[in-house]
């Protein structure tokens, strides 16, 4: 059996001895070894010891600059995409070459070469994040520009994914909404309007300004009334779920997850980061709600990754009060969950968070309204709650699970989970 990180070596080895023509098949070779990386074997090889390698070979003219750039961002793209977090890169004598040559091209008077600035600004964020608020002047211009391109050829829209997906390592750090908020909001108005990003790039750019929001709370109106951030992610949830093959089994899918899979990965993560960050709701996240639900039975069998995102995105909207227990009721959450925690294949994860939501659920229906219509309207949603779970046998599973509780309150270093089979229950 080839292990692909030893293969992704044995390539790069091979890249030092070889002619410009060679040069081009071998880095094309890497590329695809690259993309099948799983994470275990991506971490393996994402080290600092590989970029101080890099770094001797272009110092030894064995790799030209340009051939590292084009390698650098394909190992960028792909550390992006599996949501891999290392400062190998910055800690290495490549990052801090680089990080050197961006500050010197942008100190040019003239000549300033800014396509070459462009791709050291995208390796640099891609590999490594820019930490610090001094950059962000030198590489937010740029970047922004190459995002901005309206043209449809597929060579500029893979530029455009490039950036943003850059932008997105700029994480939740604090920048000056002048430096990006014009040309992030036309980014995106112009794709509801024209479609013209690639579903990756659409996703960047909500994630980007998303992060923006964790130091800047003035952004939650943009983003909820002026952009309708919930029709939108709903919308291109709706789009890649049906890209998703959901009963390929998991032994075929390990280590070959698919783009769209990762992507939808990232978006409920995003759409996570906006219920826990921003106050301001509209009708439009029922459909969201629903959205994510329809994933989750989707998921719950084969995709244990992605139902347990799912099932970290209910318990904050129940946390947040982003939806009421009798919304979660009405799209779709209470079956999803009750459904997935009776899986034969069910893992901790899931169990935990799956009942903690059934218990905040219960919690919130046995809560004192304030008032004699909002009275009259939980005993309404009691009484559909408790239809439901009848229908489904809870009482009977919540019992089958009592005796784990204890178990994995402490596999998770948690108090959440009650002993109290009573706490889990709706009565009439």
């Amino acid at each position: 059996m080839i292990i692909k990180s030893e293969q992704f070596s044995k390539l790069l080895h091979e890249l030092e001895c070889c002619g410009e023509d060679e040069k081009k098949q071998k880095m094309e070779e890497m590329k695809r070894v690259m993309e099948e990386l799983d994470y275990g074997e991506f971490k393996s090889v994402f080290t600092k010891e590989l970029f101080d390698k890099i770094h001797q070979m272009i110092e030894k003219k064995k790799l030209s600059m340009e051939n590292a750039l084009k390698l650098l961002k394909q190992m960028g793209y792909c550390k992006a995409l599996k949501y891999f977090s290392s400062r190998s890169f910055g800690e290495s004598s490549l990052g801090k070459r680089f990080e050197k040559m961006m500050i010197d091209e942008n100190e040019k008077k003239e000549e300033k070469d800014v396509n070459h600035l462009i791709d050291l600004c995208e390796c640099y964020l891609l590999l490594e994040g820019l930490f610090s608020s001094k950059y962000h002047s030198i590489y937010m211009p740029f970047l922004l520009k190459v995002a901005s391109k309206k043209e449809e050829s597929k060579e500029v829209q893979k530029e455009v994914e490039m950036a943003l997906l850059a932008l997105v390592n700029t994480f939740r750090h604090s920048i000056k909404k002048e430096l990006y908020l014009s040309e992030i909001v036309e980014i995106i108005k112009r794709h509801q309007e024209f479609n013209n990003l690639t579903r990756l790039a659409c996703s960047s750019a909500w994630v980007f300004l998303i992060n923006r929001v964790y130091s800047d709370k003035s952004l939650e109106k943009v983003i909820v009334d002026e952009l309708h951030f919930a029709r939108d992610a709903t919308r291109e949830l709706e789009h890649l779920s049906k890209c998703v093959d959901w009963k390929r089994e998991k032994e075929e899918r390990k280590g070959k997850e698919t783009k769209e899979e990762l992507i939808i990965f990232g978006w409920i993560c995003t759409i996570t980061c906006y219920l826990s960050w921003c106050k301001l709701r509209n009708e439009e996240l029922t459909g969201l709600i629903v959205g994510i639900a329809d994933i989750l039975f989707a998921a719950k069998d084969n995709y244990q990754k992605i139902s347990n995102v799912c099932i970290d995105l209910f318990k904050v909207a129940l946390r947040k009060e982003a939806v009421k227990a009798e919304g979660l009721l009405s799209c779709g959450v209470v079956d999803a969950v009750l459904e997935g925690i009776q899986q034969p294949t069910l893992n901790d994860y899931f169990a935990f968070d799956g009942l903690r939501i059934l218990k905040k659920i219960s919690k919130s229906l046995k809560g004192k309204k304030r008032d004699e219509i909002e009275e009259v309207k939980g005993k309404e949603a009691k009484k559909k709650v408790f239809k439901k779970l009848e229908e489904e046998g809870y009482e009977d599973t919540i019992t089958s699970f009592h005796k784990i509780f204890g178990f994995l309150n402490i596999r998770f270093w948690q108090t959440d989970l009650s002993l109290n089979i009573s706490d889990y229950l709706v009565n009439v």
